[in-house]
């Protein structure tokens, strides 16, 4: 019975979330479209260049996917992070180390077939990424630090220092910008839709997504994760290695991300550029809050935003309408999910103000 009660709660639990998720994106259309109106520029004549670029042709469709598959990789790692209630603001970095990490296997190592050389690149830039992540979590759980600031500093070391490299050492000789060598046709990934930047990464992603939620939610470790995260005090109780799991899991977040840079080389720039995100590693947080924190649900929530940010592009090209405003609708989507729970914090406020306790009070007022 028990069991029951628990696996209830837990689907009631997801249905709000996914419910709060969708009209959090309405919300933020409906608001985006009214300060679009009160600048002068036509909200009608913004969403119809925004959205018939993705559904109107094939390579309009693939530059949307192609948009969205490096803020899935992102989106997956920071709803990782989360169900062990820990927050990574480093996916910028770890995305920069893996796609470093990829850049230089994929020049470097030569003479082998593509079958091996892919998975190698992916697999280092796997590892670049879990390393920086779980070094962030050891300094957490062991000395106390806040995992947020460390990976926003880290951010920076590591795109600087990236940034050295593909200026200075591993610049090739005549290139005018900061950049690594072009990596083996052997490390390409192949595409998915002829003249466009859509790959099998797209394929790789959505097939790690699938993974990871079977893992959370089929294995012993996804079970180790939630309850680590629902209760930390419980789960040693109940003989859960907390530390262990945290490190762990905060590690593979960061791995996640460091995928996603190996996908922007291997398919989109075939080496390591300078400056090649576009804020990528911080999108995936609100890609992964209007997912509910779901890794499979990031596919989806990934798609939407993919849809916003390929828009720009017919913005820039055919209007006159400024693509900030795309940037607005992803932080409103911000503000809509985080909503349910300011209006949890006003209310206990309010509560402890009047002294008021009981809830049918409070709840037929005008919040209600």
């Amino acid at each position: 019975m028990r069991l029951d009660n628990l696996k209830s709660s837990k689907y009631s639990n997801l249905r709000t979330s996914v419910v709060n998720s969708f009209f959090a994106l309405v919300f933020s259309l409906v608001l985006g479209a009214i300060f679009i109106s009160i600048t002068g520029y036509s909200p009608f004549e913004t969403y119809k260049a925004i959205f018939w670029l993705s559904f109107s042709t094939i390579k309009g469709f693939a530059l949307t996917l192609s948009q969205a598959t490096p803020l899935m990789f992102t989106g997956i790692s920071f709803a990782i992070a989360y169900k062990v209630k820990m927050i990574n603001t480093g996916a910028e970095g770890q995305l920069y180390a893996g796609a470093m990490a990829a850049a230089l296997v994929g020049a470097y190592v030569t003479n082998i077939p593509g079958i091996v050389h892919i998975p190698l690149a992916m697999f280092v830039a796997f590892i670049a990424g879990g390393i920086i992540a779980g070094l962030v979590a050891i300094a957490k759980i062991y000395t106390g630090a806040s995992e947020i600031i460390l990976t926003l500093m880290l951010n920076n070391v590591i795109i600087l220092f990236t940034s050295f490299l593909a200026n200075g050492p591993l610049k090739p000789e005549g290139s005018g910008i900061g950049q690594t060598e072009r990596i083996a046709e052997s490390a390409e990934l192949m595409r998915l839709v002829p003249q466009t930047q859509l790959t099998i990464a797209l394929l790789i992603v959505i097939a790690l997504a699938i993974i990871i939620q079977y893992m959370l939610d089929r294995t012993v470790f996804g079970y180790e994760i939630k309850v680590t995260g629902n209760n930390r005090k419980a789960a040693e109780v109940a003989g859960i290695n907390v530390s262990k799991i945290s490190i762990l899991t905060f590690a593979l977040s960061g791995a996640v991300a460091g995928m996603g840079g190996a996908a922007m080389v291997l398919g989109v720039n075939y080496r390591f550029i300078e400056g090649f995100s576009s804020g990528y590693g911080f999108a995936g947080i609100s890609i992964a809050a209007l997912a509910a924190y779901s890794p499979f649900g990031v596919i989806p929530a990934a798609f939407m935003i993919g849809i916003l940010r390929a828009g720009t592009i017919t913005l820039s090209r055919t209007t006159s309408i400024p693509i900030e405003f795309v940037d607005v609708i992803q932080v409103l989507v911000i503000i809509f999910v985080a909503a349910p729970a300011m209006i949890r914090q006003i209310l206990n406020l309010f509560k402890k103000i009047t002294g008021k306790n009981k809830k049918k009070e409070i709840a037929g007022g005008e919040v209600q």
